[in-house]
């Protein structure tokens, strides 16, 4: 896997200050695409047990409330692996932080079993791990600036652990619109 860049202080990837990890890679290719760059799957440096334990360590800050993922791609096939191993890692030694991921696929379409992104080693421990997914490809038709931390409106917002619990998407309630005011006033919660 290889990364474009590591976003330290980052408040538009999710809720609170966070770590974001773009990763390179990406079939999708949506039209409108806000970093085409990461399409390329040799794009940036590559993934290292180094690169990893730098990430750790600066998520462990904890004026962070957690990491988010995006790309290019989470769940392309090549990417999968380390991501599934850094989600683990995160879960297992800073317990406190929540993760994000950001997917151009539809969860309940290419994330289940039978699905196209769907790898019986990795995509459910992903999923298992996680706490909120924004799914859906972009598509520029459909682009609202006004939404919440995704740019068209046929992405969503997933709860993950309601959703894994009930077995049926269960929406995040940032999917709805929420003023920008309201969300930097609950920055830190």
């Amino acid at each position: 896997m290889h990364v474009c860049e590591i976003y330290k202080a980052d408040v538009g990837n999710g809720t609170g200050m966070r770590v974001s990890l773009f990763v390179s890679g990406c079939t999708i290719h949506c039209k409108g695409c806000f970093n085409e760059k990461t399409w390329d799957f040799n794009h940036g440096e590559l993934w290292t047990p180094e690169l990893e334990d730098s990430l750790i360590k600066e998520l462990s800050r904890s004026y962070y409330k957690g990491l988010s993922i995006l790309g290019g791609e989470p769940f392309e096939p090549q990417n999968q692996p380390e991501i599934c191993q850094l989600i683990l890692r995160v879960k297992k030694e800073l317990p406190d932080k929540n993760i994000w991921m950001f997917t151009g696929n539809k969860y309940d379409v290419n994330l289940i079993p039978g699905g196209s992104r769907y790898l019986s080693d990795y995509t459910d421990k992903i999923l298992d791990n996680i706490d909120v997914l924004v799914d859906g490809p972009f598509v520029q038709d459909l682009y609202n600036i006004k939404l919440n931390f995704r740019g068209s409106e046929n992405q969503r917002i997933i709860d993950m652990r309601e959703t894994r619990k009930k077995g049926e998407v269960v929406l995040h309630p940032l999917n709805e619109y929420t003023p920008l005011a309201e969300i930097r006033k609950n920055i830190g919660k």
